[in-house]
């Protein structure tokens, strides 16, 4: 669905929703019931005609652009390509890393060796990439839904695999606050599947714990990454011990 369906179907929507009739919205804004059911149909309509009709109905503008774009379909996975342009370049990474963990450029700056100008350029490259959308004052939104994932044995994962799950778990996991775990379990599907809901929750909860700590002095917060597998494996030396 385009943007300007998606922008009248959202209209519609507080339209339906404020009791308002296509009769009743074209005596507002002086149009017959007939042009405003055909303007409808067409889904697609000029922006000062938009802002009549929202002004007529009493429902804010930005509102229904905002409630637009949350509604626009967004991709689980970027594509190879895209992933590869992110290889190229560590730093253009590793921001994306920190947007996918809800950063914003001030802690991003603040945490690593980038200038500002360095680092919004970074962003204007992940813009380009279709990665997130940037916004005045360097604010973004994600372009990626909230179940995105790296592309199996894609680049990125390729690399974490190589060069990052081996310099994390030589770690002791014995400090304040760590841990490491490793349950075997025989779930069903539909149990898999609530676990890995879960799993999405804990990460939404570690970026509203980010954002919070936010307020406290840099000595008084550590960086801190969560790293979780979770698929169908066995080891291959407990495998070998299964009864035939």
């Amino acid at each position: 669905m385009s943007s300007p369906e998606l922008v009248i179907q959202v209209l519609r929507a507080e339209l339906r929703a404020a009791g308002i009739t296509y009769k009743a919205l074209a005596a507002r804004i002086g149009m017959s019931e007939s042009s405003v059911k055909r303007m409808f149909g067409q889904k697609d309509m000029a922006l000062s005609r938009l802002a009549q009709i929202c002004k007529a109905a009493g429902v804010p503008l930005e509102d229904v652009l905002r409630r637009a774009a949350d509604a626009r379909p967004q991709a689980d996975t970027l594509t190879p390509t895209q992933e590869k342009s992110l290889m190229a370049n560590p730093r253009l990474l590793l921001v994306a890393i920190c947007c996918l963990g809800n950063w914003t450029l001030d802690q991003i700056i603040e945490t690593y060796q980038l200038s500002e100008p360095e680092c919004i350029g970074l962003m204007v490259e992940l813009d380009r990439l279709g990665l997130i959308e940037l916004k005045p004052l360097n604010r973004y939104s994600m372009r990626v839904s909230t179940t995105f994932r790296w592309l199996p044995d894609g680049p990125v994962q390729q690399y974490f695999r190589e060069h990052v799950v081996e310099d994390y778990f030589s770690g002791r996991f014995d400090g304040a606050g760590e841990t490491l775990l490793c349950l075997p379990a025989r779930l069903s599907l539909g149990s898999s599947r609530e676990l890995l809901l879960k799993i999405q929750q804990l990460a939404a909860e570690l970026a509203r714990l980010h954002q919070a700590d936010r307020r406290l002095a840099r000595d008084e917060r550590d960086g801190v990454t969560l790293l979780l597998g979770f698929q169908s494996w066995e080891s291959s030396a407990f495998t070998a011990l299964r009864r035939a």
